[in-house]
């Protein structure tokens, strides 16, 4: 049995991070045929998808921040200012990410997460289904990921 010691370091080393990313890139699609029959097609890589609400000032009312990546749109962010909270606009902006992903990108699913404080209960009004709930992440905070299939 050989033995080895290794010198284990915490600093932020973004040439490291980049070689693991493509390491690990390289191990999964080695692995995975669904993953390696992606390498070289479009649906491999993640395209942003911003959708954003101004209201008549041009000032930022809502938006909505994720990307597409295979056949699924992941949000990220949404947000509506208070001002304009129950008028719909949430619906709105989740709706044209979910025909954007659907209709030019080809996306049948979307995920998010949420805390229990946010919108859990607006996403699931949404047609959205909790798939996996993280209690006390972070303490004393529930995250839920909830996903959804997209229909024609």
């Amino acid at each position: 049995m050989v033995s080895r010691m290794f010198r284990l370091e915490t600093e932020v080393d973004k040439a490291r991070r980049d070689l693991l990313r493509k390491r690990l890139l390289e191990t999964n699609t080695a692995a995975s045929p669904v993953l390696r029959a992606l390498r070289g097609t479009p649906g491999e890589r993640e395209l942003p998808l911003h959708v954003w609400a101004l209201d008549d000032s041009g000032a930022l009312a809502g938006g909505l921040v994720g990307h597409t990546w295979t056949s699924w749109l992941h949000v990220t962010h949404l947000w509506v200012d208070g001002r304009h909270r129950g008028a719909g606009l949430g619906s709105q902006l989740l709706a044209h990410a979910e025909r954007t992903a659907h209709n030019e990108r080809g996306c049948a699913s979307v995920r998010l997460e949420t805390w229990d404080f946010q919108a859990p209960d607006f996403y699931r009004k949404q047609g959205y289904e909790v798939v996996c709930v993280i209690p006390d992440y972070p303490p004393g905070i529930t995250e839920y990921t909830l996903t959804k299939r997209l229909t024609a």
